[in-house]
């Protein structure tokens, strides 16, 4: 997919990572300015990752990347789900996710890479760095896309301006202005979880919860109902309001999601994931993966490698 990489000619090697026939490209610190742990630069069609990348078929990164859009629409996959931007909107990729470019889209605007460990803990845990379960589509409005298009502006001056400041003030700065943007994010990507919860959002939020730390050992409805102390009809009515989907669907969802992140990651034998997502049976984990995806685990594995 070369010439149409946001990374603006900054993604360096790659690794075989667990072998598992996905390449994970690491975060390449040698084209970084003076060397820091962040990267901030235009994406164009001009621009190109490397030639030997795979960037139409699946591939990970063990960093952050957040792309702000100037144009579009542009369709990227991210953890086996498509994702359609324009003009405004934001992608964030967290390090370890699954994700694919679209060679039919040109990708235009501004790419921020950053280091794992580059910040610290306290502003990890202020920005939700690590929210895997919040969507990676943001959709700013007017006044929140100003502020952040200013935040980025200023980043990017300060990652260019290698001069007027020593390598120790210069990265402390860059720290600074980072978090300072990140806290936009992090406040923009809460409020857009909260806003697609609607009023039933507690109950959702609480039951989403428990599926996420559940999903590989219970996939009963009345056992997350009880649990919570709700009745399964308030239950599904919380959850068909906050989703349009039966609480059933959501957690066969996750399953699913987990399950071909296990196929797409590592080599464990088909049997064996199952059993991680809760089938002990190999044969029923591959008829439940074909009823929801149309093909058979193995196919699914065959068609990343």
């Amino acid at each position: 997919m070369a010439g149409r990489n946001p990374a603006g000619g900054h993604g360096g090697g790659d690794s075989d990572g667990d072998g598992d026939g996905i390449r994970t490209f690491p975060f390449p610190v040698d084209r970084s300015v003076l060397g820091v742990g962040m990267q901030i630069a235009p994406m164009g069609p001009d621009r190109t990752w490397r030639a030997d990348a795979p960037l139409d078929r699946v591939h990970r990164i063990d960093f952050h990347i957040v792309m702000l859009f100037d144009g579009g629409p542009v369709r990227h996959m991210v953890d086996f789900t498509e994702y359609e931007a324009t003009a405004g909107d934001l992608l964030w990729i967290r390090p370890g996710q699954v994700h694919r470019f679209s060679p039919g889209s040109e990708y235009l605007g501004t790419v921020l890479a950053m280091q794992p460990g580059f910040l610290p803990r306290a502003t990890v845990e202020a920005t939700g760095l690590y929210r895997y379960d919040q969507q990676p589509l943001l959709r700013p409005d007017p006044a929140q896309l100003t502020a952040l298009r200013a935040a980025l502006g200023q980043l990017r001056r300060e990652y260019e301006d290698t001069a007027t400041l020593p390598l120790s003030l210069h990265t402390a700065v860059l720290r600074h202005s980072l978090t300072a943007l990140l806290l936009r994010l992090a406040h923009l990507a809460a409020s857009s979880a909260e806003a697609a919860r609607e009023p039933s959002g507690t109950t959702f939020t609480l039951f989403r919860d428990a599926v996420e730390h559940g999903f590989a050992t219970n996939h009963s409805v009345s056992a997350y109902a009880d649990a919570l102390g709700y009745s399964r009809r308030t239950l599904v009515r919380a959850v068909r309001a906050a989703t349009g989907e039966t609480p059933k669907v959501f957690i066969d969802k996750r399953v699913i999601l987990e399950a071909k992140r296990l196929l797409a990651h590592t080599d464990l034998p088909i049997g064996r994931v199952g059993a991680a997502v809760g089938f002990p049976d190999a044969a029923n984990f591959s008829k439940f993966f074909q009823q929801h995806t149309d093909t058979t685990p193995a196919a699914f594995r065959a068609e990343l490698r």
